[in-house]
């Protein structure tokens, strides 16, 4: 291929700054995958206190202390936050299995009404139960 002369073009459209703005629909894709994540380290948690209640009363008072903890509140409650945002994510995608809501404007506001609803589920969750 001849080496053609680009100019002050950008290499790629991927590009930060003023080149790329971030949608909607990426970065709730991108928070999907976090919270994912971050569900996987709180059930490693959990398994760390059922362990621990198993093993005896030493270890459960320990593991207990740390999760009663303000830190250890504030893992569950976003770890909760992210349980809430990542059922509303797969239920996106199945509404996206089933060939609607591709439209942008649709797309976007299903993303900000995910995020809304999250914190709502999630205060709801922590006020009630």
């Amino acid at each position: 291929m001849p080496d053609l002369p680009r100019g002050d073009r950008p290499l790629s459209p991927f590009m930060i700054g003023p080149y790329y703005r971030p949608q909607w629909t990426s970065m709730t894709s991108i928070a999907n995958r976090a919270a994912a994540v971050a569900l996987t380290l709180a059930a490693f948690l959990c398994v760390w206190w059922f362990a621990a209640l198993a093993r005896g009363e030493g270890a459960y008072n320990v593991a207990n202390g740390i999760i009663t903890s303000f830190i250890g509140d504030l893992v569950m409650f976003f770890s909760m936050a992210a349980l809430w945002y990542h059922l509303l994510a797969g239920i996106r995608h199945l509404i996206w299995d089933t060939g609607r809501m591709f439209e942008v404007e649709h797309a976007e506001r299903f993303g900000q009404m995910m995020v809304i609803v999250t914190v709502l589920l999630a205060i709801f969750t922590v006020v009630v139960v």
